[in-house]
């Protein structure tokens, strides 16, 4: 096909005929103008087949994801957005014309009505959000390792001290419960854990006691407990219609990037393990948003990686499509970008010889295309323009258009806190998890059985002191019956007393000037003697 303005018109056409059903990206492009009425749609269907949104600082990805998620609110879509920097929070207020937005929307060929989305607040911290918790169970033994960076042989550890407290019925909600496992595996515990289990290394437990402490201080005991967040809260439309957007409030996250990394690694397990299997839908039930999205795959081993490939490719049946925002392709996996079927790519600006070479290769994962030179385009595309390749209804990837993309209907920009602290009041699940719950579990009962087994120990003594005391008031009695027999008495009382004198003896009463309070001692003695025989 000849690379002409009419051949690029009937190649759109022919691509993105298809309107019922889709969400509207923006205006095709071509030879850096745009081409009004020629939009780039992208099906609901085929959004459940994950995403990409990449691009360097300061090229509109931020806006992209705001856009996408409240035209997916609008079509009915629950959306879940990671907001790592905190500034997606005006998707829940209406956005407002001005002359950017009407210049633009004027070239693409489309209306703009500003609104607002349903959205719900959440935070790992508490704050901004309503706080988000998850057990130590539910979390397991393989994140609850990633998180503390544990070495192969102390994860083994981990598991087998899991395992322990399932057998024992020690339950753990929080890390009070860990740390009080923690404490009667080397204690009480120590004999029936190492009977099971095999002994285990004092310096593993203080290393696994030590990092415990370490996440405390990084406020993880705050995420750590009950009531446990349950993922379908995540799936809602409201009385217009309209898909839930919840936002994770995480720009107070930034030191603590083990904390939320580990998170969301942990909400999208739960996530597939929870929803049911429902193969193809017209539209997806859950769209999740990961920014920084380089953040789940740093540092994750071999099998973890594994494990979130796994999930990738599986977790498109259960209604629910996965979008990673990053700043390169290349930071996500192979494996893991050979999934997507939405590509959304801005600007990336190449300084030096590698950059360059990088863009290249990332140009040839493009399926390929008669209208641009790719590599070229993608270091000279404006803000708010992408190179976009998505799937047409049937699933086939088209070939990629430049497209100026459309402004989000709601605010660009955050909302004020009192803002925010009125959208929290009026939330559908603040009261839900506004309040915490802490019932019996590994700490309680531990504690419990403790002090159990001191008053049992404080029981023991005072029935040895009682029977002591038995012992004395008998033997007094048989010496009274004895005392009768005069002879006896008389025997008796010339051998006593010389069993007295080396029972003083040995206590270190002296017979030679003897201070009174011996003499008191012995006469004592003595007397109690004397009245026996």
């Amino acid at each position: 096909m000849a690379a002409t303005t009419e051949s690029f018109d009937e190649q759109i056409d022919s691509l993105f005929s298809f309107s019922d059903n889709s969400i509207v990206l923006g205006g095709a492009m071509y030879q850096g103008e745009v081409r009004t009425g020629k939009l780039v749609r992208v099906p609901l269907s085929m959004l459940s087949r994950h995403g990409l949104i990449s691009g360097a600082t300061g090229t509109g990805k931020t806006i992209t994801i705001q856009n996408i998620a409240g035209l997916l609110s609008d079509a009915g879509v629950s959306v879940l957005l990671m907001d790592l920097k905190g500034d997606l929070s005006g998707i829940a207020a209406p956005g407002s014309m001005n002359p950017k937005i009407e210049e633009r929307h004027g070239k693409i060929g489309i209306g703009y009505e500003p609104s607002a989305h349903p959205v719900e607040f959440m935070s790992l911290s508490g704050e901004r959000g309503f706080q988000i918790r998850n057990t130590v169970t539910e979390f397991g033994p393989v994140l609850l390792s990633r998180i503390l960076d544990l070495t192969d042989t102390q994860e083994s550890v981990l598991s087998v001290i899991f395992q322990f407290c399932d057998n024992e019925g020690l339950l753990l909600l929080d890390l009070a419960d860990f740390k009080a496992a923690l404490t009667f595996i080397e204690g009480d515990g120590k004999e029936a854990f190492e009977k099971e289990y095999g002994a285990v290394s004092s310096a593993t437990i203080g290393v696994i006691r030590r990092k415990i402490a370490a996440l405390e201080s990084e406020g993880a005991d705050k995420f750590f407990g009950e009531v446990s967040f349950d993922v379908e809260d995540l799936v809602h439309t409201n009385k217009d219609g309209k898909g839930q957007i919840s936002i994770v409030r995480l720009d107070d996250m930034q030191s603590k990037q083990a904390l939320f990394s580990t998170f969301m690694l942990s909400l999208l397990a739960e996530v597939y393990e929870k929803f049911p299997e429902e193969g193809d839908l017209d539209k997806p039930k859950l769209a999740i948003f990961f920014e920084e999205a380089h953040l789940l795959f740093s540092n994750a081993n071999k099998s973890l990686l594994n494990q979130i490939v796994s999930v990738t490719r599986l977790i498109r049946s259960k209604g629910v499509g996965l979008y990673f925002i990053t700043q390169r392709p290349d930071d996500i996996p192979e494996d893991v970008l050979s999934q997507l079927g939405l590509k959304v790519q801005h600007a990336l600006r190449a300084f030096t010889a590698k950059d360059r070479e990088a863009i290249r290769k990332m140009a040839d994962n493009f399926p390929p295309s008669d209208f641009y030179q790719i590599d070229e385009l993608i270091t000279t595309m404006g803000v708010g323009e992408a190179l976009v390749s998505t799937l047409n209804p049937k699933g086939i990837p088209t070939p990629p258009v430049h497209v100026m993309l459309t402004a989000p209907s709601s605010r660009i920009g955050v909302l004020e806190p009192a803002e925010v602290e009125e959208h929290m009041k009026q939330s559908r699940l603040g009261d839900k998890y506004a309040k915490t719950v802490d019932r019996e579990s590994a700490y309680e009962m531990l504690s419990a059985k403790a002090e159990n087994a001191a008053a049992s120990e404080e029981e023991d003594e005072k029935g040895e002191v009682k029977a002591g005391k038995s012992a004395k008031r008998e033997e007094k009695s048989l010496a009274s019956k004895v005392s009768e027999n005069k002879l006896v008495r008389d025997i008796g009382r010339t051998v006593v007393r010389e069993v007295a004198r080396g029972l003083l003896g040995s206590l270190g009463v002296k017979s030679s000037r003897p201070s009174s309070r011996s003499r008191r001692k012995t006469s004592l003695v003595g007397g109690i003697l004397d009245s026996l025989f």
